[in-house]
């Protein structure tokens, strides 16, 4: 993790979070611009290729399930402050929807 920390320290990116197998870091000036790195999902049945932040985590799921979008991982409430899913998305990538836990879940 500490070489992911150096190179994106030199993209302007500062450690925000790091849990040991994730670590997120975001720019200073735009703190919604993040970079998550994880060695392997702790909490999950797979590791996310990528993380994408959504104001409403529940109503980006509705909107997908509706659109027919497969499911990796429902809805969950992290220890770490996120409300997330993954989906998978048209070129085969998981991804993980997440939001910070704002809204009272």
């Amino acid at each position: 993790m500490r070489a992911n920390a150096a190179f994106y320290g030199l993209l302007g990116f500062e450690e925000v979070m790091n849990q040991g197998w994730i670590m997120t870091l975001a720019s200073p000036s735009q703190p919604t611009a993040q970079v998550s790195v994880m060695t392997a999902d702790k909490t999950a049945p797979v590791t996310p290729d990528m993380s994408v932040e959504v104001t409403d985590v529940d109503a980006a799921h509705t909107a997908l399930v509706h659109a027919g979008a497969e499911i990796v991982y429902g809805p969950h409430d992290e220890e770490w402050g996120v409300r997330r899913f993954f989906v998978r998305d048209p070129n085969g990538r998981v991804i993980n929807v997440l939001s910070h836990a704002a809204s009272g879940h």
